[in-house]
């Protein structure tokens, strides 16, 4: 859904690009990688206390800023006449990075995950979905950004990270579903709803759906 909204923020964005001048994009593209990090560490440090709070609190406005420069970078590029197929590689590249390194920070954190390799799977199902959608360039067809797209999961991520801070602010460690046969299924083997485990969830089951439409997708392209 948010996919759709990629023009309308090329516009937002329009004047801070035209007062960035002669920067280096990748100037952007690395900070904003240096910036996940710091939410990386953060997030997987982050108890149920006020400091807790604070800590998630603060991850979620450097995604939120990582973000804004990651999609500075490629405007950037466009309107100084530089961008090419290096930039369009470390973007992805970075895009990968930020993804995974973000899902396996949330698994590390113990106060919110009672099964730590809940992180790694939800990283691998969600570069399932993002592999669909380079593998359909690879054969010719453009690139797809059908199914759960990285903004509507990152939009998602955030609104989940929010609610884990507020959980950590006022002591509520989430939803107990370990009577619900199902629950542990779904949550990865956790059997806490809260704001990091629906995270988590939420990606990789969206990445399972996200490489199902794609590979459908392509399928019909290639054989139509």
């Amino acid at each position: 859904m948010f996919e759709r909204m990629r023009g309308t923020w090329t516009k937002a964005i329009g004047p801070l690009v035209l007062k960035m001048g002669n920067l280096d994009p990748s100037v952007l593209t690395w900070t904003s990688l240096i910036l996940a990090l710091g939410a990386f560490w953060l997030i997987s440090g982050a108890a149920l206390d006020n400091n807790g709070a604070i800590m998630i609190g603060v991850s979620v406005l450097l995604i939120l800023l990582a973000g804004v420069l990651d999609a500075l970078d490629g405007a950037l590029a466009r309107h100084q006449g530089v961008a090419g197929p290096y930039g369009d590689f470390l973007d992805h590249t970075i895009d990968r990075v930020v993804d995974v390194g973000l899902l396996i920070a949330i698994g590390m954190n113990a106060t919110f995950i009672s099964n730590p390799s809940s992180g790694a799977v939800a990283a691998v199902l969600t570069l399932f979905g993002s592999y669909m959608g380079t593998q359909a360039q690879s054969v010719g067809l453009t690139r797809i950004y059908g199914g759960f797209g990285r903004a509507d999961r990152m939009v998602l991520t955030v609104a989940c990270l929010v609610a884990a801070s507020w959980q950590a602010y006022s002591g509520g460690f989430g939803i107990d579903l370990s009577d619900v046969g199902y629950a542990n299924w779904v949550l990865l083997g956790n059997s806490n709803l809260n704001g990091m485990t629906a995270t988590l969830a939420i990606s990789a089951w969206g990445g399972v759906y996200t490489f199902l439409s794609r590979f459908v997708s392509t399928r019909n392209q290639l054989l139509g």
